[in-house]
């Protein structure tokens, strides 16, 4: 359903993941490049760490720091 006054696109911000987009979607990057998805729902990458920018991979959930301050890359605090 394209983006209408009627009907606006619909944003979902979460502190702790990625921003979700009702798509179909066209994301300009800061080097110009485009990326064009025409999936209904894409999960924007806001960590920066993803291999896929700028779509999410998941990649903010593999770092995960202890109480003790050390980290680990499996997104298990051991």
């Amino acid at each position: 359903m394209p983006n209408t006054p009627e009907r606006p696109r619909r944003i979902s911000l979460d502190d702790q993941g990625p921003m979700l987009v009702e798509g179909p979607v066209e994301v300009t990057c800061a080097d110009g490049s485009v990326a064009v998805s025409d999936r209904f729902l894409v999960a924007l990458c806001t960590c920066r760490r993803s291999r896929t920018y700028p779509w999410c991979d998941t990649s903010h959930r593999r770092r995960v720091k202890r109480e003790e301050g050390t980290e680990t890359g499996d997104g298990q605090a051991s």
